[in-house]
């Protein structure tokens, strides 16, 4: 496993066995195989295929980012490395806990977390629970052994939310899904620390397809964290996500979400959560990397009082485009949401805000405001904003603002004029922007995120 100066921390690949790995293509054959191969039952077999078919009736999408350079037919739909699913950690093979830990998994669960569950391509392999949190009821599995654990419950609400027709890559993902989390909390569970997940791809040309189910009963709480990696490769790979999200009433969730996937991955993530009566939802998220992002985490405000909230942090370099934004549907009266946005562009890099906000007639006294805001580091780069609103009802309140600046020399000027260098200037007008957001996360995130983009800023201007 070595690195070299250049080399980042997320950069970094391992050699790994695999005990199964799908050959390349679209195929009927292959669903058939992954299904036989994760004993599934025959419901699910019927979707995938049934997705599959929908996948190859529609078309790519023509707004947002550049898809047709994709070669579906040199991604690989599943692979798994040699390895048992592990619920202590020295129980991995020496390949794969190396590059967690060298990611620092292990130390984030010691420090604070609830529960954490690695997926290493196409698998899940590390799963750990407090105990205590197992005596509330609460359910943290990967997605395949909740199908297996608790099928009634999983047939109950899988794809309800997001349907396979929803979208191309909904329906991808319903073909070809492979792990994720399935998390389940009991009516009246406050859960105190955060739950993580995290993703990694590892493989050249791979196609991951996690599908995440959280199914929050009345009068929960619970924070569920996922971060994304993938080594650098001179071949595209395609992450293409779903998560559903119930969050019953009066209940609470917040989804976070801090990606560093590298350059060569498309990134193609569909987020929804249902929000009922008085009960809050709330997305933090967080881009880097990745040539091309396309994601729109999305509320449906279906009771009265519910609460829908999204702030977004999107950074891209040369080469990427981060288009990134949200959705707020309001079904109910007295709802409320919030959007904030904020890009960072450099080295000719592009990142647009993309969002729908709806008001159906009848939810009367609802409230909207959504803030964009971009800062381009360069005149090369670029920033776009794409606001959709349509208000089919007259008694609400909709507040929409978009800016987008650059570094000024004045601001450089009167903080090295104190004595702060050129960089150091620069980093702090660049965390001054973000901050409304960044301040949302867990100290531990806030900082890993605040490195990130340090990371990315090196040698960006002057």
């Amino acid at each position: 496993m070595a690195t070299d100066s250049h080399t980042s921390q997320w950069d970094m690949r391992s050699n790994s066995v695999y005990a199964f790995k799908a050959k390349p293509g679209l195929s009927e054959d292959v669903i058939r195989e992954l299904s036989a191969y994760k004993q599934e039952p025959i419901w699910m077999l019927e979707r995938r295929l049934a997705a599959y078919q929908i996948f190859l009736k529609k078309s790519l999408p023509t707004w947002g980012g550049d898809l047709t350079k994709i070669d579906f037919e040199s991604i690989h739909y599943y692979v798994r490395p040699e390895a048992k699913k592990a619920s202590s950690w020295n129980d991995l093979p020496a390949d794969i806990k190396k590059t967690y830990d060298y990611l620092g998994i292990p130390e984030a669960e010691k420090k604070y977390l609830s529960g954490v569950s690695a997926q290493y391509e196409s698998e899940v392999l590390y799963k750990s629970i407090h105990t205590e949190l197992s005596k509330l009821g609460v359910v943290f599995l990967d997605t395949d052994s909740g199908l297996q654990q608790y099928p009634e419950l999983f047939k109950e609400y899988f794809g309800t939310l997001i349907p396979a027709g929803d979208n191309k890559f909904a329906a991808l993902n319903t073909a070809f899904w492979s792990g994720g989390s399935f998390v389940y909390i009991p009516k009246g569970v406050i859960v105190p620390m955060p739950l993580q997940a995290y993703f990694r791809i590892n493989t050249q040309n791979m196609g991951q397809f996690e599908r995440t189910l959280i199914i929050a009963e009345e009068a929960t709480s619970v924070h569920y964290i996922e971060g994304c990696s993938a080594p650098t490769y001179t071949t595209s790979s395609l992450h293409s996500a779903v998560v559903e999200i119930f969050v019953k009433e009066e209940a609470k969730v917040r989804y976070t979400t801090v990606q560093n996937w590298s350059p060569n991955v498309y990134n193609l993530v569909t987020k929804r959560a249902r929000v009922e009566k008085q009960a809050t939802m709330q997305w933090i998220d967080g881009n880097l990397g990745s040539q091309l992002t396309m994601k729109y985490p999305s509320c449906y405000l279906m009771g009265e009082g519910a609460r829908g909230e999204v702030l977004s942090i999107a950074y891209a370099g040369a080469g990427q485009h981060q288009d990134a934004g949200a959705k707020m549907m309001h079904f109910a009266p007295y709802t409320s949401s919030r959007i904030v946005s904020k890009s960072i562009a450099k080295d000719a890099g592009r990142t647009s805000y993309r969002g729908l906000v709806y008001v159906k007639r009848g939810a009367h006294h609802t409230k909207t405001k959504v803030v964009c805001d971009a800062l381009l580091l360069d005149a090369q780069s670029r920033s776009d904003t794409y606001p959709t609103m349509k208000i089919d009802e007259q008694h609400t309140q909709v507040e929409h603002e978009a800016v987008v600046s650059k570094i000024g020399d004045e601001q450089l000027f009167y903080l090295m004029s104190r004595g702060v260098t050129k960089e150091r200037a620069e980093a702090l007008i660049v965390n001054g922007f973000l901050d409304s957001v960044v301040r949302e996360l867990p100290l531990e995130y806030a900082v890993e995120l605040n490195r990130l983009i340090a990371l990315e800023m090196e040698g960006s201007i002057g």
